[in-house]
């Protein structure tokens, strides 16, 4: 009776890994149909470009992610890991097969002459020589290597998915990095031409005060608004030092290696284009992250599956043959083979429940696994939305600063023109450069975040490595 319970609670735990490992192979969540936030022009394309950066036309930074490709350490890291995955794989097979060893030696013994009782034996010695080979195979009969191989290739798919993340990222890291540099470089411009215009308005005031036609003051606010632009230069030209720097980390070299291609000022690339978004659904194919905890998910399943075999018996075959004599020139003759043959079935019955618990690790690791599925289904979905938001409002924000810079232009020059007919004070002028000065900085700025968020919405939606 006590039997049967034993086996009706194997029997039980085992089904329950079952329903488990069952529960993991059910459909993914169910996706949203259309994104939250829908463009009015943006093509419903079912592709992303995995080169998508070549789009901007730009071949600096096409070189920029093809040396990134080649050099970045993280990425070398990751293709490693990789292949240290799919040797596991292969070390996870190996167990169906057999193992062999084989030995050979020579023995010398001597047995006391003490140990008999009554009178005494005379001690005896011998010595003989042996050779031969030894197997043992374990029977998957119940299917737990085959679980753990499963669970290495999962293992594997895992590894493969994070080495295809790390080539997204840093392509989108490249890519951002850029812009962020040609944002610097253009603003380091735009601040250098203003001081050069403000210093003629110096030029202008000083003059006037000479003549008695303007006061102290206008000298010195004039100053003021020149100095205070200059004072931006030397961070702005800090900062494009350091973006150089961050650079030529991200694909692998030294700063003094990219610093003469990679300082010379350009524009930053354009960014008014349709996105081919697809829909939601194609996040599950092409995202490499969603595919890294789909294989982990299986991955846990399996593991969970090996735990709860670990309740089944497990049958060994062990064998040898091999040959023994005395006589070196006897150890290969028909009467010197010796062989064995030894199945073994072998079950543990009790282990202090750790077998139990060791299942419901495996269990709750296959509920956490699902768990940060779900979790990266719905970020990807969440990423995507905000970055073609975040796109399209940046286009606008364009336009209207586009407008905004007109404007300023021209109280510029009509606040300059009034001034030089005293018609208006250097008061008008100061603001009037000001916002000139900001406003190119801000459609520079916005430029940039159009760029920033057009990159992010690639990485969102799997683009930057070849899925194939």
């Amino acid at each position: 009776m006590m039997f049967q319970r034993f086996l009706f609670s194997v029997v039980s735990v085992t089904l329950h890994a079952a329903t488990a490992l069952a529960a993991s192979e059910a459909a993914p969540p169910e996706m949203p149909d259309r994104w939250a936030w829908e463009p009015p022009h943006a093509q419903q394309a079912p592709e992303v470009s995995d080169r998508w950066w070549r789009q901007f036309a730009d071949p600096v930074l096409d070189s920029l992610v093809t040396l990134g490709m080649e050099r970045n350490f993280n990425l070398g890291i990751a293709q490693h890991r990789a292949e240290m995955a799919r040797a596991a794989v292969g070390q996870a097979r190996a167990a169906w097969m057999p193992s062999v060893g084989l030995d050979a030696g020579w023995t010398r013994s001597r047995s006391s002459g003490a140990l008999g009782k009554g009178a005494s034996f005379a001690p005896g010695a011998e010595s003989y020589f042996n050779a031969g080979l030894s197997a043992s195979w374990e029977i998957d009969i119940f299917g737990k290597v085959a679980a753990g191989v499963k669970q290495r290739k999962a293992e594997y798919r895992a590894s493969r998915a994070e080495y295809a993340a790390t080539m997204v990222s840093l392509a989108a890291q490249i890519a951002s990095t850029y812009v962020t540099l040609r944002q610097y470089q253009q603003q380091y411009a735009i601040a250098v031409a203003h001081s050069e215009r403000q210093m003629k308005t110096v030029k202008i005031a000083e003059a006037r005060f000479e003549t008695t036609l303007a006061s102290k003051l206008d000298v010195a606010q004039a100053w003021g608004t020149y100095y205070s632009t200059q004072a931006s230069v030397p961070m702005l030209r800090n900062s494009i030092r350091l973006t150089i720097n961050a650079l030529a980390l991200l694909i692998g070299e030294y700063p003094q290696a990219v610093d003469k291609w990679l300082s010379a000022p350009a524009p930053l690339p354009e960014s008014r284009e349709e996105v081919a978004m697809g829909v939601p659904a194609d996040l599950l194919r092409r995202r490499p992250d969603i595919a890294r905890a789909e294989a982990e998910m299986a991955a846990a399943a399996a593991a969970a599956g090996i735990a709860s075999k670990d309740f089944l018996p497990t049958l060994t075959l062990n064998g040898s043959i091999g040959t023994s004599a005395r006589d070196l020139s006897k150890l290969f003759s028909s009467d010197s083979f010796t062989y064995s043959v030894a199945p073994t079935l072998s079950w543990t019955l009790f282990d202090g429940l750790g077998r139990k618990y060791a299942l419901l690790s495996a269990r709750e690791n296959l509920e956490a696994s699902a768990a940060s599925y779900q979790l990266a289904v719905m970020t990807a979905v969440s990423e995507a939305d905000n970055a073609i938001s975040t796109y399209y409002s940046s286009l606008e924000q364009q336009s209207v600063i586009q407008k905004v810079i007109g404007q300023n232009s021209e109280a510029l020059s009509l606040s300059l023109d009034r001034y030089k007919n005293s018609l208006s004070p250097m008061s008008d002028v100061v603001t009037a450069q000001l916002n000139a000065l900001s406003s190119e900085n801000n459609l520079v700025t916005a430029k940039a975040k159009a760029l920033q968020a057009l990159i992010a919405l690639y990485e969102a939606l799997g683009g930057g490595y070849d899925a194939d």
